[in-house]
C-alpha cells in the first residue's frame, strides 16, 4: 500500500466522442483543443489540484495517443508526485485475458486495484469531456457533513435539454429520493453531471456486485445509483451554480468558444485564485502583421495574422494570410488560411489547411432553409483545396 490518501480521484476520458465526428476521429474527446491554448481535460485535472486532490487516475481507451502524452507525467498541473500524482490507466491484460472498458462502473471496477493502493476513504468519480470550474473540496465537504454514502453534483438545466441528462428527484435537503437517466418526457430539471463522491466501501461493494451481474450494462447512471437508491443508501444532490458546459456536440463545442468572447463570460480563466493549467508548449509571441485587422477575438501565443479576424477564438501557432477572412469560427492549433479565404461561423481542426481563394462555412442570414445552416467542421490534418467550398454544417474528415 501506498502512503493512504482521504481522497482520489477517477477521471473517465476514454470515451469516444462520436458526436463530435471528425474532432475527435484521431483524438479522444478530452483531448480535443478548446479556448485556444486549452484541451478539455485541463480542466478536471485543474479542478483537482486546486481543490486539493493531489491523486488522478485518467481511465483511457479510444484514440489515447494524443492525450497520453498531453498528460504526460502531470507536470503542467502540478501533479508530478512521488506519492500519488496523475497516473494513465488504459484497458490491460490479465490472466482472464484483455477487456475493454464496458462502460463507466466497469471501467472503475477493472481499476480497484489502483485506488485500493491508496487506500482512500473516498473517491471522486469524473468526466473527462466538459468546461467547469469547481471546487471539489466543498462538495467533499457537503458529503461528509450529510453522512452520505454517494454525492451527485447537480445543476439546473432548461426543460427542454433536460431529457439529455440524468434527471435527479430530491428532498430539500437534498436527499435524492428517485433517478431516471436520459428520461423521454422530463418531469425534473435537476440535471446530473457526472461527478459523483462516494465514500470507498460503499463504491467497491457496489462496483463489485454489478460486475457479477451479467444482466447490468456496468453503468453509473444505468446501475450504480438506481441500485443504491433502491437499497436506502444515503444519496444526496449537491446543487452547482456555476458555468458548466457539456461540449459533446459541434454546435456546443462552438458555442463554448464563442462564450468566452462575451463581455461578461461566466467562465474566468484570467483568475489568479483558480488557474487553469494546460501543457501546451510556451510559443512565442504572436505577430501582427501590416494588412491584419483584429476584432472582439482570442489570439494565442505563436502566431502569424495578416488577414481579418473578427468574433473568434485562435489557437497557438495558426497562421491567417493576407486578405483572408475568419469570422464567428474556432482555429485549433496549426490551422493554416491561405490568401484569401474565408472562414465564418466554422471549426478547423489542427494543423490543417484551407487553401488560396477556398470558402469553408457561411453566416446563417445568408441561407434561405435555416435546417440547411450548420457550423462547418474541417478535420485534423486535412487540406481544403485552392478555391474549394465547405458547405455550412458540413464536415470533412478526408482532404478535398
Amino acid at each position: 500500500m501506498y502512503n493512504k490518501k482521504e481522497c482520489v480521484a477517477m477521471l473517465l476520458a476514454g470515451g469516444q466522442g462520436s458526436r463530435l465526428y471528425a474532432l475527435t476521429k484521431t483524438v479522444a474527446k478530452p483531448a480535443v483543443p478548446y479556448g485556444g491554448k486549452y484541451r478539455i481535460i485541463d480542466f478536471p485535472l485543474s479542478n483537482c489540484v486546486n481543490s486539493g486532490i493531489d491523486t488522478v487516475g485518467v481511465l483511457t481507451q479510444y484514440q489515447p495517443l494524443v492525450l497520453n502524452e498531453y498528460v504526460g507525467n502531470g507536470q503542467a498541473w502540478n501533479l508530478d508526485r512521488i506519492h500519488g500524482g496523475v497516473h494513465i490507466l488504459p484497458p490491460y491484460q490479465t490472466a482472464s485475458g484483455a477487456q475493454w472498458y464496458e462502460g463507466t462502473a466497469n471501467a472503475i471496477y477493472q481499476n480497484l486495484s489502483f485506488i485500493d493502493r491508496y487506500d482512500p476513504e473516498y473517491v471522486v468519480i469524473l468526466s473527462g469531456d466538459h468546461i467547469y470550474k469547481m471546487d471539489y473540496s466543498k462538495m467533499l465537504q457537503f458529503h461528509k457533513e450529510k453522512g452520505a454514502e454517494c454525492t451527485i453534483a447537480v445543476i439546473d438545466v432548461p426543460i427542454h435539454e433536460a431529457s439529455r441528462f440524468g434527471i435527479m428527484f430530491a428532498h430539500e435537503d437534498g436527499s435524492v429520493y428517485d433517478f431516471v437517466e436520459k428520461p423521454k418526457e422530463p418531469k425534473s430539471t435537476l440535471a446530473s453531471m457526472g461527478i459523483y463522491i462516494f465514500s470507498y466501501k460503499t463504491l467497491k461493494k457496489y462496483l463489485i456486485e454489478n460486475e457479477n451481474d451479467k444482466e447490468a450494462t456496468k453503468d453509473f447512471g444505468k446501475n450504480i445509483i438506481p441500485a443504491l437508491l433502491q437499497n436506502g443508501e444515503k444519496v444526496f444532490a449537491y446543487r452547482f451554480d456555476g458555468y458548466w458546459k457539456d461540449v459533446g456536440t459541434i454546435d456546443s463545442l462552438w458555442d463554448a468558444n464563442m462564450e468566452l468572447l462575451a463581455v461578461n463570460v461566466d467562465l474566468d480563466l484570467y483568475d489568479p485564485s483558480w488557474r487553469i493549467y494546460s501543457n501546451n508548449d510556451s510559443a512565442a509571441p504572436h505577430i501582427i502583421g501590416k494588412n491584419a485587422k483584429i476584432q472582439s477575438s482570442m489570439v494565442t501565443n505563436g502566431c502569424y495574422i495578416d488577414g481579418t479576424v473578427e468574433t473568434s477564438v485562435i489557437s497557438g501557432g495558426v497562421t491567417i494570410e493576407e486578405g483572408a477572412l475568419v469570422q464567428y469560427s474556432v482555429l485549433f492549433p496549426g490551422a493554416v488560411v491561405k490568401k484569401g479565404a474565408v472562414v465564418e461561423y466554422a471549426i478547423v481542426g489542427e494543423n490543417s489547411v484551407v487553401g488560396e481563394g477556398s470558402h469553408v462555412g457561411a453566416a446563417p442570414e445568408t441561407i434561405e432553409n435555416k435546417d440547411e445552416w450548420g457550423v462547418a467542421v474541417v478535420g485534423h490534418n486535412i487540406e481544403v483545396s485552392d478555391g474549394a467550398k465547405v458547405a455550412p454544417k458540413q464536415i470533412i474528415s478526408e482532404s478535398i
